[in-house]
C-alpha cells in the first residue's frame, strides 16, 4: 500500500510539472508577442525553478532498486587520525543532518559514542523519507579530510578518515528471519558524557547475533525498551545488507570478478588546506565550495553518482 501511494504521488508530481511547463510556455509566448520585459523576467525565473525541479525528478528516476525508496540507517565511524578523526566524524554527522533538514526528512540519532576530548567515535542515525536510502547509498565508503588541525599546538596539516555505512530500513520481519534464540542481549549503564556517574539503571543495550557475530549497541534513550528497539532495528538492517552482499559476491564470482569493499577504498576527499575542494573519486565530480558541502549541500555529488551509476 505504501508503494502504491508513492507511485500515485509520483504520477501527480510529473503531471504537475507537465502543467507548469505548458503554462510557462504560454506565458513566454505572450511576453514575446507583447514585448513585456517584466513578464519575460518572471517567466525566466519560473524556468529556472522548473529546471531545478526536473533535475531532482531525473535523479529520482535512478531509484529503481528494490530498497531505494526506503528509509535509511546511516552510521559514521571515526578512523585513523585520533581526535581529528573523531571531530571529522561529528562534522560528517552535521553534514548529513543538515542535508536531511533541507529535504524535510525526519532524523533520529539511535546511538552515539562521544570522543574523549572532542567529536564522536561512532554514531548511528535514522533518516526517514521517500528515497532516503536511494539518495544516501552513494555515501557508503571512506571519507578523507585534509585540514590544519585545531587540536595540534603547531597547527600542522592533518589527514583524517571516517567510514560511512548506509543501510536500508527493514520493513518486515520476513526479510531477515531473525530468530530470538540466536540473540544474546546484554544490558549495561550508558557511557555517554556523565553516563557512568549519573546513570543509576542499566538502560543501554547490546545485542549479539550469535550465528554471524554481529553486535549492535544502543544507549541514546533513557528507556531500556527503546534502546532495545533501536538496536534490533539496526541489527535487522545489517543482516539484510549482509545477505545482499553475499548474493552480490556470488554473482560477481560467477562473472569471474570480485571487488573488495575495503576500508582503504576512499570515495571522496574534502580538502580545506592549502586550498578548498571536495572531490568524489568515483565520478570525478568536484567543487571548490567546501563550506557549502559541509553544510549539507551534497545534492550535486549525489546526482553525479546516480548519473554515473545509470551510465554503467
Amino acid at each position: 500500500m505504501r508503494r502504491l501511494a508513492d507511485d500515485r504521488d509520483q504520477v501527480e508530481v510529473w503531471r504537475g510539472v507537465e502543467t507548469k511547463a505548458r503554462e510557462t510556455l504560454e506565458l513566454q509566448q505572450l511576453a514575446e508577442a507583447e514585448g513585456d520585459e517584466a513578464l519575460a523576467a518572471a517567466v525566466a525565473a519560473d524556468l529556472d525553478k522548473l529546471s531545478a525541479q526536473l533535475d531532482g525528478l531525473e535523479l529520482s528516476l535512478a531509484f529503481s532498486g528494490e530498497y531505494d525508496r526506503r528509509d535509511a540507517i546511516l552510521a559514521v565511524h571515526a578512523g585513523a587520525g585520533g581526535t581529528d578523526s573523531q571531530d571529522w566524524t561529528e562534522m560528517l554527522l552535521r553534514m548529513y543532518l543538515r542535508w536531511a533538514e533541507k529535504h524535510d526528512y525526519p532524523t533520529a540519532i539511535l546511538d552515539m559514542t562521544s570522543g574523549e576530548e572532542a567529536g564522536v567515535k561512532s554514531v548511528t542515525v535514522e533518516i526517514a523519507g521517500r528515497n532516503a536510502y536511494g539518495y544516501l547509498r552513494a555515501e557508503r565508503g571512506v571519507h578523507r579530510l585534509v585540514r590544519l588541525s585545531p587540536f595540534d599546538a603547531a597547527h600542522a596539516r592533518h589527514t583524517s578518515f571516517a567510514l560511512v555505512e548506509v543501510l536500508p530500513q527493514v520493513e518486515s520481519a520476513a526479510e531477515v528471519n531473525l530468530d530470538p534464540d540466536d540473540l544474546r542481549i546484554d544490558v549495561f549503564r550508558a557511557s555517554t558524557k556523565g553516563g557512568q556517574n549519573v546513570q543509576k539503571n542499566a538502560t543501554a543495550v547490546r545485542i549479539t547475533h550469535i550465528p554471524t557475530g554481529l553486535t549492535v549497541s544502543c544507549q541514546n534513550e533513557r528507556s531500556q525498551r527503546r534502546n532495545k528497539e533501536s538496536a534490533l532495528k539496526v541489527l535487522e538492517a545489517r543482516l539484510l545488507v549482509r545477505e545482499l552482499e553475499r548474493k552480490a559476491e556470488e554473482k560477481a564470482l560467477l562473472k569471474g570478478a570480485h571487488v573488495s569493499a575495503a576500508w582503504g577504498n576512499q570515495i571522496r576527499s574534502y580538502i580545506l588546506h592549502p586550498y578548498k575542494m571536495v572531490k568524489d573519486h568515483r565520478t570525478g565530480h568536484e567543487t571548490s565550495d567546501a563550506e557549502a558541502v559541509l553544510d549539507g549541500e551534497i545534492d550535486d555529488l549525489l546526482r553525479a553518482y546516480q548519473k554515473a551509476t545509470l551510465g554503467g
